[in-house]
């Protein structure tokens, strides 16, 4: 059972998502806007946050933003909209998955379980291995997996959530065709049921975060992406 803070302005959407939600046994509690979702964040743990974008008193993204400072909960973004802006704005900030409505409740629910089974196995693995490093181009590409930090010419490069998800395990299939189903399904860890687009961005973030190593991600059309590299 997760702990889920649903926020959100319309009523509807919170009282949808509580419904699916509690009938899975998931326990829920419901913030109306981004300030009251800060304050209840600031006092309250929660396993896991679906939060709106469009809300007053404060956005979801300027929402996302001051909750990243006191914790790394994940948090799933609910928008209206679809455009591209939207996506890369609120990956950049730190959300872990993006939502458009109209939406299925049954979906988000599966999303929210995927989200928390990735959580879990890392929380598990922690301190049970020793730290595994790649090292690539004599050590200026540098990553270690078990830390989760990413070094470039000796300076560490900070990224979101979802890109070292996404980076880490390229580099771990590095020079094999993933197709963008099993970069999805791997990665995100359910059956996508929208375009690709999330994927799209994803690798946008990635390649601007990767600098001069953004070549080595390379888009195989109508297949995916390779990641290459030695």
């Amino acid at each position: 059972m997760y702990h889920i803070l649903v926020v959100d302005d319309e009523a509807r959407i919170r009282t949808l998502i509580r419904k699916y939600a509690e009938f899975e046994g998931h326990e829920v509690t419901e913030a109306a806007d981004g300030m009251q979702a800060v304050l209840l964040c600031r006092s309250n743990t929660y396993d896991i946050i679906i939060m709106d974008i469009m809300m007053p008193e404060l956005d979801g993204f300027s929402a996302c933003r001051e909750i990243r400072k006191i914790t790394q909960t994940p948090i799933i973004m609910l928008s209206a909209r679809g455009e591209e802006y939207d996506r890369i704005n609120g990956f950049e900030v730190g959300i872990d998955d993006y939502v458009v409505k109209p939406f299925s409740p049954k979906e988000l629910m599966l999303r929210v379980d995927a989200i928390m089974k990735r959580v879990s196995g890392k929380q598990s693995a922690d301190g049970k291995k020793p730290n595994e490093v790649i090292e690539l181009d004599h050590g200026g590409l540098k990553a270690d997996l078990t830390a989760r930090l990413v070094y470039i010419d000796g300076q560490r490069v900070e990224m979101s959530p979802k890109e070292y998800d996404l980076f880490f395990y390229l580099l771990s299939n590095r020079n094999i065709a993933l197709s963008r189903e099993k970069l999805l399904c791997e990665v995100w860890g359910y059956d996508f049921y929208g375009d690709a687009r999330t994927l799209d961005t994803h690798i946008k973030l990635l390649r601007k975060s990767l600098g001069r190593y953004a070549s080595y991600i390379v888009t195989l059309r109508g297949v995916g992406y390779r990641f290459e590299g030695t």
